[in-house]
C-alpha cells in the first residue's frame, strides 16, 4: 500500500468504520473476533498522539463450543503461559520491541557474530545494536506437544541426518529470528519444507488458541457479572486474519508446500476441503505427460527436473483456512490464515484491488526457491515486500479493541519473521536480506564454503579481470572492457572468431550485447534467449553447428528454462560468471558432444570484477575466488 501522509487520520477513520459495522456481523467459532464488545471508551497510542476510540455498545455473547475450548485451550495451557516463546515475541508486549531496538534496525546498526548452528552449519547472527543477543539454544523447540508427538513418530522413518536437520531448524525458528538458508541441497528440501510447515502450522494454532481463550474469558465475565468491566488484556489479533505468507515461483512449488503442510494434518482428525480442485489446478491437466518426471534418469540434469517438473505456471494465489478439524483450500483472503502465491500473482491482485490490506498482518513470511525467483522478474518480489505490514486502507470489520498495540503503532514490520530459502546467494537475495528484514529479534544467515566446480580435464580457463571502483559503474565498465579489449582480441584470431559462444548472465546485458553485435561487431551471429520459440531455437542451433553463424549469444535464463545441449562450440566466453555453477560445467562439456574434440581445441575466458564475488565463489571455489580477487 502507498505511504499515507496522515496515518493517524487513516487509523481513526478505520476505527469509526469498525464501530459502525460492529453489531452487524454473525460470528463463527473460527473467527478471530471477540465474544463480547466493551461498553466503554478506550484510547490507543499511535505514534506520539492518543486517539480515542468511539464508544462501542454491547452485543450478544456468542456461545462457544465447550469441546473446542477443552481441545484447543485447556489441554495446552500447561506451563507455556509463563515461558511460551510465541507469547514473548508475538504477544501484547514483545520483549524485544523497544524504541532503541527499532532505531538500530532502521539505521541498519547490527552486531554480528558467528556460531555453529548444528546441522545448519556456520551461521552469521545479526542482532540490533541496542539488544543483548541471546544464545542460540538448539535444545529448545517451541512446538505444541500434540504436534511434536506425531512429527517425532514420522522422523523415525527418515535418515538421522535429516531428522537432526529438522530439529535444528525448528530450534532456530523457535527464536523467532529471521532465517536465510543460503544453500538448500536438493536432497534436504523436502525435510526443510516439512519442518517450516510445522512451524507455521504451530503459529496459527497458538494464535487461534489465544483468541479462543480470550473469547472464553470475555464470555465468562459477561455471564457472571454483566455490569462489571470486561478484562482489558485481550489484544490478540492483527488488522486482518492472514498471518502466514508463502511466496513461491511455480504452482508445483505450492503443491509441494501443500503436501508439507497437510503432512501435519492427517485424516481422520483433519479433513481437507477442495483438495481435488487444488490438485487439479496446481498439478498437470488430466492426461498430460510430464516429460521431465518420466524421462530416463540422466536425460536431464537433476536440478532441472526438480525445478520444472509439474505445473510451472507462475501466476497464482490461494488462501488456506485452518480450523480445529479441517484445512479449507481456496478461502477468500480476508477469511484465511495462510496465503500461498507467486510474486506475479500477488502483484496482479494488489494492483487490481488497489490495496494490499490482506498483507497488513503477516507475522511469518516464507520465500522459497529464491534462486528461481531471480530468474523471473525480481521487481515483483520487491513489490510484494514493499506492501507488507502496512496500515490497511479499509476496516474489513476489524474489532480494534482486540488488535495488539504494536499493530496500531505500525510496528508489525519489526516483529515479522521472514524465512528465506535459496540454492545459492545472489546480490539480489543478499540485498533483500540486508535491507528488507527488520526483525528486532535478529536475523540469521547461513554460510557455505564452496568447492571449485568440476570441469573436463585439460581445458585451460582464463579468468579476465576488469577494474571497477563502484558497483554503479559495473555494468558500463564490463561492456566497455568486453567491446574494446576482450572481443577485439578474439576477432584477431582466425580460430577463435569462429565457433564462439558468449554466455551472458544478465538479461539487460544480453539485450545490450545483441544490439552491439548487430551494429558494430562485423561478424555473423545468432541468439538463444528465454523468449526464443522452439523454431527459433532449432534454427539457431543448426546455423551455429553448421558454421553459418560464427557467434552464438546465450542468455542464462535460456539455459535455466530450456537446458538444451549446444553442439559446435570450440570457444567459450563468459560475459560474467553464471549464477548457476552447474551451467559452467555443462557449457564446458558441450564441445565434447562433437567427435574428435580435444581439450586443447577449446578456449575459455571468464570476464569478472570484484563485484562478481558470489558467482565467482561458486565457480572457482571459496579459496580460489579469494585468490582471484586478491590478484586483481
Amino acid at each position: 500500500m502507498d505511504n499515507d501522509n496522515e496515518p493517524t487520520t487513516q487509523l481513526l477513520t478505520l476505527l469509526n468504520i469498525s464501530a459502525t459495522k460492529a453489531g452487524k456481523r454473525k460470528r463463527s467459532e473460527d473467527e478471530f473476533i471477540p465474544a463480547a464488545k466493551l461498553n466503554k471508551r478506550k484510547s490507543i497510542r499511535f505514534g506520539d498522539e492518543i486517539a480515542a476510540i468511539v464508544e462501542v455498545r454491547p452485543m450478544e455473547v456468542v456461545e462457544t463450543d465447550e469441546a473446542t475450548l477443552s481441545g484447543e485451550i485447556l489441554d495446552d495451557v500447561e506451563a507455556e503461559e509463563v515461558s511460551d516463546l510465541y507469547e514473548s515475541h508475538f504477544g501484547v508486549n514483545p520483549s524485544m520491541l523497544s524504541e532503541s531496538s527499532r532505531s538500530s534496525v532502521e539505521k541498519c546498526i547490527w552486531k554480528t557474530s558467528k556460531e555453529k548452528a548444528g546441522s545448519l552449519g556456520t551461521a552469521v547472527i545479526s542482532t540490533p545494536d541496542s539488544v543483548k543477543p541471546p544464545a542460540l539454544d538448539l535444545s529448545q523447540i517451541d512446538i505444541l506437544e500434540r504436534l511434536r508427538t506425531p512429527f517425532r513418530s514420522r522422523q523415525t522413518k527418515i535418515f538421522r541426518e535429516r531428522a537432526n536437520l529438522q530439529n535444528d531448524l525448528l530450534s532456530t525458528l523457535s527464536t523467532r529470528r529471521d532465517l536465510y538458508l543460503t544453500s538448500t541441497p536438493l536432497d534436504s528440501r523436502k525435510s526443510v519444507r516439512e519442518a517450516i510447515a510445522l512451524h507455521t502450522f504451530n503459529h496459527v494454532i497458538k494464535k487461534r488458541r489465544r483468541v479462543l481463550k480470550n473469547n472464553e474469558r470475555l464470555a465468562h465475565a459477561v455471564k457472571t457479572n454483566p455490569g462489571a468491566e470486561p478484562p482489558e488484556d485481550v489484544q490478540d489479533q492483527g488488522f486482518t486474519r492472514p498471518s502466514i505468507l508463502f511466496l513461491l515461483p511455480f504452482r508445483s512449488s505450492a503443491l509441494n508446500w501443500f503436501s508439507a503442510l497437510t503432512s501435519h494434518t492427517p485424516a481422520p482428525t483433519y479433513q481437507i476441503e477442495n483438495q481435488a480442485r487444488f490438485i487439479s489446478e496446481f498439478g498437470l491437466p488430466p492426461g498430460a505427460i510430464d516429460k521431465l518426471a518420466t524421462a530416463e534418469p540422466g536425460t536431464y540434469p537433476r536440478d532441472h527436473v526438480e525445478t520444472f517438473k509439474g505445473n510451472i505456471d507462475d501466476n497464482f494465489r490461494v488462501g488456506i483456512k485452518l480450523t480445529r478439524k479441517s484445512v479449507k483450500m481456496f478461502t477468500e483472503f480476508y477469511g484465511c490464515d495462510i496465503i500461498m502465491a507467486s510474486p506475479l500473482g500477488l502483484r496482479r491482485s494488489i494492483e487490481k484491488e488497489k490495496n494490499a490490506d490482506y498483507l497488513s498482518s503477516i507475522e511469518i513470511m516464507v520465500v522459497d526457491q529464491l534462486d528461481a525467483l531471480t530468474m523471473q522478474n525480481w521487481e515483483h518480489v520487491k513489490f510484494v515486500f514493499s506492501h507488507l505490514n502496512k496500515l490497511p486502507k479499509e476496516s474489513h470489520d476489524t474489532d480494534f479493541s482486540r488488535i495488539k498495540p504494536w499493530y496500531l503503532d505500525g510496528h508489525s514490520v519489526y516483529l515479522r519473521q521472514s524465512i528465506l530459502l535459496s540454492a545459492f546467494e545472489t546480490p539480489e537475495t543478499r540485498s533483500l536480506y540486508n535491507m528488507s528484514l527488520q526483525n528486532v529479534a535478529g536475523k540469521i544467515r547461513t554460510e557455505k564454503r564452496w568447492p571449485a566446480v568440476a570441469v573436463p580435464e585439460g581445458i585451460e580457463q582464463d579468468f579476465v579481470y576488469f577494474d571497477c571502483a563502484s558497483p554503479k559503474d559495473e555494468i558500463d565498465k564490463r561492456f566497455n572492457y568486453f567491446t574494446t579489449q576482450l572481443l577485439p582480441t578474439v576477432l584477431k584470431s582466425a580460430v577463435q572468431r569462429e565457433n564462439t559462444a558468449v554466455f551472458v548472465p544478465s538479461s539487460f546485458d544480453f539485450i545490450r550485447l545483441q544490439n552491439y553485435f548487430k551494429k558494430h561487431s562485423g561478424v555473423t551471429f545468432t541468439i538463444l534467449s528465454e523468449y526464443s520459440t522452439n523454431q527459433d531455437i532449432s534454427r539457431a542451433r543448426q546455423a551455429f553447428f553448421q558454421g553459418k553463424k560464427s557467434f552464438l549469444l546465450i542468455s542464462e535464463r535460456f539455459q535455466f528454462y530450456k537446458r538444451y545441449k549446444i553442439r559446435g562450440i570450440r570457444n567459450l566466453i563468459f560475459y560474467g560468471p553464471p549464477d548457476h555453477p552447474q551451467f559452467f560445467t555443462e557449457l564446458l562439456s558441450y564441445p565434447f558432444l562433437d567427435d574428435g574434440v580435444e581439450p586443447s581445441d577449446i578456449t575459455c575466458r571468464v570476464l569478472y570484477s570484484k563485484y562478481d564475488w558470489f558467482r565467482l565463489e561458486r565457480i572457482a571455489g571459496t579459496d580460489g575466488a579469494v585468490e582471484l580477487v586478491k590478484a586483481s
